[in-house]
């Protein structure tokens, strides 16, 4: 499984098509399918996972209780919509239409890497939710790493 890094910025075409970043596709390894899966992602962003990623992902899913109505709303919100997607020839993906509505993306992507999946966020709405959140980075790291979180500076 990969890990991902890095942060472009895409232009969209009017057919919703956008150029993989050569920086990321750099990073696919060798030998690995140029297909994902691209799904409403949190926050109105999309979030697009390489295909071995999500069969990973998707046999988890697969295995929770559907009599637990939770389970199937979750389901439910967290798979509709996801659709497969490969890269053309030219080194492009579409984004079907109701995924580019529910994410407001007009003309321009963010290509956001987060380890092992990307989010696509409309470029305007991405740094509007970057600066707003920016202050609250440090009170979130002690939130969510705590005393778990491995120092750097230790074996």
């Amino acid at each position: 499984m990969s890990n991902f890094l890095g942060e472009y910025e895409v232009a969209v075409d009017a057919k919703g098509r956008f150029l993989l970043p050569s920086g990321f596709r750099k990073q696919i390894p060798e030998g690995s399918e140029e297909r994902f899966v691209v799904k409403r992602g949190f926050e109105n962003c999309l979030t697009l996972y390489p295909i071995a990623t999500w069969n990973k992902l998707s046999e988890k899913i697969a295995k929770l209780n559907d009599f637990n109505p939770k389970v199937r709303e979750f389901k439910r919100l967290f798979l509709n919509g996801a659709n497969m997607v490969d890269v053309d020839s030219a080194g492009r993906i579409l984004l079907p239409k109701p995924l580019q509505e529910y994410a407001g993306i007009q003309k321009e992507i963010v290509f956001a890497a987060q380890g092992d999946k990307v989010e696509l966020w409309d470029k305007d709405t991405y740094y509007k939710y970057m600066n707003q959140q920016a202050g609250n980075m440090s009170d979130l790291a002690a939130e969510v790493a705590g005393g778990d979180f491995m120092n750097p500076f230790e074996d």
